[in-house]
C-alpha cells in the first residue's frame, strides 16, 4: 500500500510538470521551482520529488546540475538513443530496420535542406569534403562523414529530424563504427562513398532534389551492402 502511495506521489509530479511544459508556465532554459518548494505545492514528500526529477532526467527533459538546479533542457537525444541502442540489443530492431528509417528520414532532410540551405553551409560542406579526399585517416573520415550529414540536418532547420537522426547516427555510430572504418578504408569503397557525398552536395547547391535523394540512396545501398557481406562471413542470418 505503501508503495502504490509513493508511486502515484511520484507520478503526480511528474504530470505536474508535465502540464507546467504544456502550458508554457517553464520553457526550455527556465528553472524548475527547488525541490522543498515542489514538495509542499504538491504535498509529497522530498523523496517523490527526488524520483520524478531522476526519471525526466533520463527522459531527456531536465538536466540537473549542482549549483544551477534543475533545468528544462530538452536533451532529447541521448535518450532517444539509448533506448533505441536498448532495442537493438534485445533484438526488438536490427540495423536494417534502423538503416531504413534513416534513409528515408536523410531524403526528406535533404529535399528541405535545398531550400533553405546557406552559402555558408554549402561552403562547409565543400570544405568537409575537401578534408576527406586529402585525409588518410579512417576515423577521422568517419567524423567527417558524420560531420557532413549533420550540416545537412540543420540546414533543413527541422529540429524533430535533427533530433531523431542524430540519436539513429549515434546508435549507429555504436553497433557498426568498425564496418564503417573498414568501408572507408578500402579504395573501392571509399570511392563511392566520396562520389555520394560530391552528388549529394553538388545536387544541394544545383537545386536538384530527385538527384539529392538518389545520392542518399546510393550512400546507405553501400553501408547496407558491406553490412551484408559482413554478416555472411560471420554465418549470421540477416
Amino acid at each position: 500500500m505503501a508503495r502504490q502511495e509513493a508511486g502515484r506521489a511520484y507520478q503526480k509530479v511528474i504530470d505536474s510538470i508535465k502540464r507546467k511544459i504544456i502550458c508554457n508556465e517553464v520553457k526550455l532554459g527556465d528553472n524548475l521551482p527547488p525541490e522543498r518548494e515542489l514538495a509542499e505545492t504538491l504535498g509529497v514528500s522530498r523523496t517523490s520529488i527526488r524520483e520524478a526529477l531522476r526519471t525526466l532526467e533520463v527522459m531527456g527533459i531536465i538536466t540537473s546540475t549542482q549549483g544551477a538546479g534543475n533545468v528544462i533542457s530538452g536533451n532529447f537525444e541521448k535518450s532517444l538513443g539509448e533506448s533505441l541502442a536498448m532495442m537493438f540489443l534485445v533484438q526488438k530492431i536490427d540495423y536494417r530496420q534502423i538503416s531504413e528509417l534513416r534513409c528515408g528520414l536523410e531524403k526528406t532532410m535533404i529535399a528541405l535542406a535545398i531550400d533553405k540551405i546557406s552559402k555558408e553551409q554549402t561552403d562547409l560542406l565543400e570544405s568537409i569534403i575537401e578534408d576527406m579526399e586529402k585525409n588518410t585517416d579512417d576515423t577521422a573520415n568517419v567524423a567527417l562523414d558524420e560531420k557532413l550529414h549533420y550540416t545537412i540536418a540543420m540546414a533543413a532547420s527541422n529540429p524533430l529530424i535533427v533530433t531523431i537522426l542524430q540519436a539513429l547516427a549515434d546508435v549507429m555510430h555504436l553497433f557498426i563504427k568498425d564496418l564503417r572504418k573498414k568501408i572507408i578504408a578500402e579504395d573501392k569503397g571509399k570511392k563511392r562513398l566520396q562520389l555520394a557525398h560530391q552528388h549529394m552536395v553538388m545536387c544541394l547547391k544545383a537545386g536538384d532534389k530527385i538527384g539529392a535523394q538518389a545520392a542518399i540512396e546510393e550512400h546507405f545501398q553501400l553501408v547496407d551492402e558491406n553490412l551484408r557481406l559482413d554478416y555472411m562471413m560471420k554465418n549470421t542470418t540477416f
